[in-house]
């Protein structure tokens, strides 16, 4: 489901509104939603960060989003310098739309790969698409 075209390396953000957007913006681009679901994604953030740990935010949207989902999608921006989510460093934001309850499955594939440090660092520290790809095949996301 992460395609090469998904993935933009070496990001600097000034916020973590900025970064949600671009994330946002890039499943917009792919087609899995409508460019509403960006709204949706920065509304969530209000409620509650979307930081997970290990340097890892999965900005998504709101339940009332949903209905601004085309197809599930992905997208990733590696941020090495980091972002402020709230207090906690993301260096790798994560854009995430389901369809249905597809994203459940993947949101539990990537939850696992960034659970182990040394995964999360890799992903943190890849030099290209194709690496940060070879990773999430891995955990088949």
């Amino acid at each position: 489901m992460l395609k090469k075209e998904n993935i933009v390396l070496n990001q600097t953000a000034g916020s973590k509104e900025d970064v949600i957007r671009q994330a946002g913006q890039l499943l917009v681009d792919q087609g899995s939603v409508e460019p509403a679901y960006i709204d949706s994604m920065l509304a969530r953030e209000e409620v509650v960060s979307t930081f997970m740990g290990n340097g890892l935010a999965i900005p998504h949207g709101t339940d009332e989003g949903k209905t601004s989902v085309i197809e599930s999608g992905l997208s990733l921006i590696q941020v090495p310098g980091g972002v402020d989510f709230d207090g906690n460093e993301a260096k790798v934001i994560l854009g995430i739309a389901g369809k249905e309850n597809e994203h459940l499955d993947m949101l539990q594939k990537i939850a696992v790969l960034f659970s182990d440090e040394d995964n999360a660092e890799r992903v943190i520290n890849a030099s290209s698409a194709d690496e940060i790809i070879s990773l999430f095949e891995n955990e088949d996301i």
